[in-house]
């Protein structure tokens, strides 16, 4: 099993689509979190420890990574998606763009 991570700022809309979407995939263990003190899932180190593979939403939340768990993220993949906040939780487009984004990471081998 593929732990995979995603993460936004608030874990509201995007990431939290994302593991709703991917959680009964087989192969992988989907969590979400977000970078905000007001995120319903705030990220922790032990999040990012957990992880083996990390997308983020946008550029700014991988910064935020970066900055705030550095020792932690040694061993861990951070993918930055390029999905902007302009999609509410399901939105199709949203649902479409996170399935084409991580497409490439989970193809059979």
């Amino acid at each position: 099993m593929i732990k995979v991570l995603f993460v936004c700022s608030k874990n509201k809309w995007r990431s939290r689509t994302a593991e709703t979407i991917f959680k009964n995939t087989a192969g992988l263990h989907v969590r979400s979190a977000g970078t905000e003190r007001s995120a319903q899932i705030r990220l922790t180190q032990k999040l990012i420890e957990w992880a083996e593979v990390i997308f983020v939403m946008e550029n700014k939340h991988k910064t935020r990574i970066q900055k705030t768990f550095r020792a932690a993220l040694e061993n861990q993949e951070l993918v930055v998606l390029d999905i902007p906040d302009l999609y509410p939780y399901m939105d199709e487009a949203l649902i479409k763009l996170l399935e084409d984004s991580v497409a490439y990471y989970f193809e059979e081998e």
